[in-house]
């Protein structure tokens, strides 16, 4: 006879391994349709979760999926927390927020009289 799967209610999980502040936004992320687990959409807060299951869910702006190796007895330091799960996340290139400034910035002096002798509204 095969012992029955050591599992854990996959709000709980999220929130031991620290990928949310409260339990609640665990919660509302699950119900919310947004946490795949092993490739299926899982609707259900209670939903059991256990080592090897792969979980894929967005956190900020990115899709973090990760590998659950432990369950946890309780929600501990960062350290205790990374040690639940292997993240096979890919790395993201980093894509800066403004796109590069190839001006010279601020104009100077010279380049404002310049601009007022070149202006064509002022040609007469």
């Amino acid at each position: 006879m095969t012992d029955p799967r050591a599992t854990m209610r996959a709000d709980k999980w999220l929130w031991h391994a620290r990928f949310f502040k409260t339990r609640g936004l665990a919660t509302r992320l699950i119900t919310a349709g947004h946490l795949r687990v092993n490739g299926s959409k899982v609707a259900k807060a209670s939903h059991g979760i256990g080592p090897g299951d792969v979980l894929t869910f967005p956190q900020a702006r990115r899709v973090r999926v990760v590998r659950l190796t432990a369950l946890s007895e309780r929600r501990g330091p960062a350290s205790e927390a990374q040690a639940l799960y292997d993240d096979l996340t890919p790395e993201e290139t980093h894509v800066p927020k403004n796109p590069g400034f190839e001006g010279k910035g601020r104009p100077s002096g010279k380049d404002r009289r310049n601009a007022r002798l070149y202006d064509p509204s002022r040609l007469e």
